[in-house]
């Protein structure tokens, strides 16, 4: 799941308040000899994060080659460098590009954000969650729901419920509709037997998005557990169309409803 980790052209929308080059005018421009290495520098970046989003990494790599070139100081570029290197699994690369980017714009919610899912990706979720808080400490943060979306799911996968269920709660009062946390909780909810509010949670997520294959079969095992065997089988219905080969509708052949 590409939790908005990667939101690529949010990363570019930040300023580098960290990183001082000189007077700055009310358009937000710099002025004095640094503003046309640092303007080259956006420019690549954004061609760059143009490239990622149409899945040509090589073309992106060399646009921000240039940047870093014109201006090695410019926290996107090299933010934009670790979502590249973690869409090719390079790792290690990825890692000392985000903490380049995090030394220039420690502070950068979406910078944080991004660095806390590579960490959380790789199999580090505790570590990632103080990220994802620094993120939605900047109170010029626009979408501090989709950290606390993904502080959830990472801290859920490192096997703390209770703080999980925390955080997606804390997104759904930021944005009603985040996506992720109402699809969690609701499977929270579904364990905790709480099973009129999950009801409300998965129905909201199926009519917000496109019905999954985990979001069907969790919607389908609450009516089944509410004793709604109409609903229950409509549900079924649209596994059985949708996702043939899921490991969600072969469940449901074999009637393991626990899964």
């Amino acid at each position: 799941m590409r939790i908005a980790a990667v939101v690529f052209l949010a990363v570019l929308a930040a300023s580098c308040a960290s990183t001082p080059e000189g007077p700055t005018t009310a358009a937000g421009t710099s002025t004095g000899e640094a503003t046309e290495p640092r303007n080259r520098a956006k420019v690549h970046t954004e061609l760059a994060s143009l490239y990622y989003g149409r899945g040509n990494m090589a073309v992106a790599l060399e646009e921000l080659r240039t940047a870093v070139t014109a201006d090695k100081t410019y926290a996107p570029a090299h933010a934009m460098f670790g979502l590249v290197y973690m869409d090719l699994r390079e790792n290690q690369l990825a890692q000392e590009n985000f903490e380049r980017a995090l030394s220039l714009a420690p502070t950068d919610p979406d910078i944080n954000h991004n660095y806390g899912w590579f960490l959380c990706q790789t199999n580090r979720p505790a570590d990632s969650v103080r990220y994802f808080q620094q993120a939605v400490k900047n109170p010029l943060y626009p979408t501090p729901w989709r950290s606390y979306a993904a502080a959830g799911l990472c801290t859920l996968r490192a096997g703390n419920v209770k703080d999980a269920e925390d955080y997606f709660q804390r997104a759904l009062r930021l944005e009603p509709d985040e996506p992720t946390a109402l699809l969690q909780l609701s499977q929270i909810r579904y364990k905790q037997n709480k099973l009129e509010e999950s009801r409300s949670l998965v129905t909201r997520y199926n009519k917000l998005v496109t019905p999954s294959a985990e979001s069907l079969w969790l919607a389908l095992r609450v009516e089944r557990r509410l004793g709604e065997r109409v609903v229950e089988q409509s549900y079924a219905n649209q596994l059985r169309r949708r996702f043939p080969s899921s490991p969600e509708f072969q469940a449901l052949q074999r009637g393991d409803y626990d899964k």
